[in-house]
């Protein structure tokens, strides 16, 4: 019972485990190929990890990593300017409403043929949905600010830039990293879409690759990879979360 616990306490370990335990659960129910052990597809991740999967996996963290750092600077400025004046809130919003909810990956081919095949059109699809999502969360966070607050950070004699910097930003500051934190999530989803068109690297191309070449075995190692991206990615961004808002969890 207590081996148990300490597997609990920790929660990557008792994650991996859980996962590990109903991969093999399905490996021995499927009984084919398509679904290879876990411990078959780790070996081969790590055997090809040097020479192949790593050359793909940073062509992804590389497209991720500017799309969402551009979306956040544009989507947090928007989001609060939006969120601070009713009259640009008035004119933007119902324009936000409208755009958000279409597929922009539907828009792939117009992102080709506007941006080119590299990696600027795969950054601006990516852009295209998490933007949004900081937008609207961005601005949401503001207007939950009380008018109280507003009028104490007045009355102490603050101009504007000081009241975003003593208050918006970092009242706001941890529903952004949530923001981010979900698209993250989103990018990878959705660069696994457009990694495969018109690129030789990138760990949605190399899964797409391995599966047309009926090798599941690399297809799952690639699966692997694009798993510990992510992981990676959430770790990273709880890090920042921890210096930035450690009063939260105070």
């Amino acid at each position: 019972m207590n081996y148990i616990k300490r597997i609990q306490s920790s929660r990557t370990l008792y994650g991996v485990l859980m996962v590990v335990l109903l991969w093999y659960a399905l490996h021995f129910t499927v009984r084919s190929a398509f679904i290879p052990s876990p411990h078959e597809t780790f070996v081969n991740f790590v055997r090809i990890f040097p020479r192949t999967l790593l050359l793909h996996l940073l062509a992804s963290l590389g497209r991720i990593t500017a799309a969402v750092a551009f979306s956040v600077v544009a989507g947090v400025s928007a989001g609060l300017l939006i969120g601070m004046n009713r009259k640009i809130d008035r004119l933007v919003s119902p324009v936000i409403y409208i755009l958000y909810p279409i597929p922009k990956v539907a828009f792939v081919p117009l992102f080709m043929i506007l941006f080119g095949l590299g990696n600027l059109s795969k950054v601006i699809m990516i852009m295209s949905i998490i933007l949004f999502q900081i937008i609207v969360t961005s601005r949401d966070a503001v207007k939950e600010l009380t008018k109280e607050l507003f009028y104490s950070a007045k009355s102490l004699g603050m101009n504007r830039p000081q009241l975003y910097r003593h208050l918006v930003i970092p009242a706001v500051l941890p529903k952004i990293i949530t923001a981010v934190r979900i698209s993250v999530g989103t990018s990878i989803a959705v660069l696994f879409y457009g990694e495969n068109f018109a690129t030789t690297y990138g760990i949605g191309y190399f899964i797409t690759n391995s599966w047309s070449m009926v090798n599941y075995t690399e297809m799952f190692s690639g699966i692997l990879g694009m798993s510990l991206l992510g992981y990676i990615l959430f770790k990273v961004i709880d890090l920042i979360e921890n210096h930035l808002c450690g009063w939260v969890k105070a």
